[in-house]
């Protein structure tokens, strides 16, 4: 089965170029689109090089697809702009700031090769590879959510905000993605539990970023995660 790996961007510049190189190396026919999200660093000019460099049919297990927001509208944009242009079976959605490993993407994968999932979440929380240390209100923070996140869907989930999502392609194609924002975690939490579909949850590594090194997560993030908990529980 092919697969299609989404990279949204947004001023990812310094590990833009190690990420997709990581992805390359994972031995899977697969193609990757990467959407740049108004990006003001010069992610804009890397991808470019990077598009100009990847010539159609030069290989075969790593197709490059590159657009471009013409302003920044945020990762659920991203992704959804992404979406648009899937051809694989499967789709899985990739950070450009190294965060997430390639390397787990087999195990990510498993649940559906074998026929027993239709959506995979990775968790940080629960066995894997190696971690770092976590903030520590983060993980406060992330647990509440999780747990509203599962008392709305009736999952049991570790980490519903977590980056690592894996889906059969088949499952997005019912799924309208109405979020611009971080509240595409929980909308497509919801909306992936409200269609009854079969979801595993594997551990994996995570190399956790300080501020200083990019992260852009804030708090105010968590109230637009918890807003669109209730917005698309109540609606869709």
């Amino acid at each position: 089965m092919k697969l299609s790996v989404l990279i949204p961007v947004y001023n990812e510049v310094n590990t833009l170029e190690e990420a997709i190189r990581r992805v390359r190396n994972v031995q899977l026919p697969k193609e990757i689109i990467v959407v740049d999200d108004g990006s003001s660093d010069g992610s804009r000019e890397l991808l470019n090089r990077l598009a100009m460099e990847a010539k159609p049919g030069n290989d075969s297990l790593n197709e490059l697809k590159v657009y471009f927001q013409p302003t920044n509208q945020g990762k659920g944009a991203a992704i959804r702009s992404a979406l648009s242009h899937v051809t694989g079976e499967i789709v899985i959605i990739q950070d450009a700031d190294l965060e997430y490993d390639p390397q787990d993407y087999m195990r990510l994968l498993e649940p559906i090769l074998s026929g027993k999932a239709d959506v995979v979440f990775g968790t940080r929380f629960y066995g894997g590879g190696p971690h770092r240390v976590f903030f520590f209100w983060h993980y406060v923070g992330n647990q509440l959510l999780t747990l509203l996140s599962n008392i709305l869907t009736n999952l049991n989930l570790t980490d519903m905000e977590v980056g690592y999502k894996v889906f059969k392609t088949e499952v997005l194609r019912h799924i309208e993605i109405k979020s611009n924002r971080f509240g595409f975690e929980p909308e497509i939490t919801l909306k992936v539990a409200k269609q009854k579909c079969r979801v595993y949850e594997v551990p994996i590594s995570y190399h956790g970023r300080t501020y200083a090194e990019g992260k852009k997560i804030t708090w105010k993030d968590g109230f637009v995660t918890l807003y669109a908990l209730i917005r698309f529980w109540l609606k869709d």
